[in-house]
């Protein structure tokens, strides 16, 4: 076990006997342990550099927008650590036609939503990873999510979902572009 796992654990059991937790209890006497292992699993994507995960990538033979929908993701809010999650939406433009697999957008979904994380930076960094990754000429993302940290507690907002967009190149400046890139996702939004 590193040092920085066990320095998680006593952490973690301090924590736990703070705030009133007997984790001598039964069934409890591991729980600083599960919980580290968790929270290491959680926090992987701190300190990846995307523009690994790409590959080579792919003459498409065409000018035509790509999307990737309906791509799950978890994270943790970094106000409280507690979970948010949903799905996340990728238009995009390649620049000369050139893709890249469609199972890399949901692994650069992966690494940057495995850290403490806020929705609207999450989809900002995906926009902007896409954009510089992958050179692409434009890129339309949406998250949508459900907040634990809004549902769980204060007015208890069951079933609220909060929606965030980033567009990136030339989404921002043809509003046809950006217009198709809506309705690929499913509709105009205004």
């Amino acid at each position: 076990m590193s040092d920085k796992n066990d320095k998680a654990i006593r952490a973690m059991r301090e924590f736990l006997e703070a705030v009133g937790v007997d984790v001598e209890a039964r069934g409890m006497e591991k729980t600083p342990e599960r919980v580290a292992q968790m929270y290491q699993y959680l926090f992987r994507g701190i300190g990846k550099d995307t523009s690994t995960i790409w590959g080579e990538t792919f003459d498409s033979g065409s000018d035509g927008i790509i999307a990737v929908r309906h791509i799950p993701f978890y994270s943790m809010c970094e106000h409280h650590l507690v979970p948010f999650f949903g799905e996340v939406s990728i238009v995009y433009l390649p620049e000369n036609g050139r893709v890249a697999g469609f199972s890399k957008f949901s692994r650069l979904v992966d690494i940057l939503s495995h850290q403490p994380q806020l929705q609207e930076r999450l989809t900002a960094q995906i926009a902007a990873a896409i954009a510089h990754d992958l050179g692409s000429r434009g890129v339309l993302v949406v998250a949508e999510a459900e907040q634990l940290c809004m549902t769980m507690r204060g007015d208890l907002a069951h079933g609220t979902r909060t929606v965030t967009s980033e567009c990136t190149g030339v989404f921002r400046t043809d509003s046809a572009l950006y217009h198709q890139a809506w309705m690929i996702l499913g509709g105009e939004k205004s």
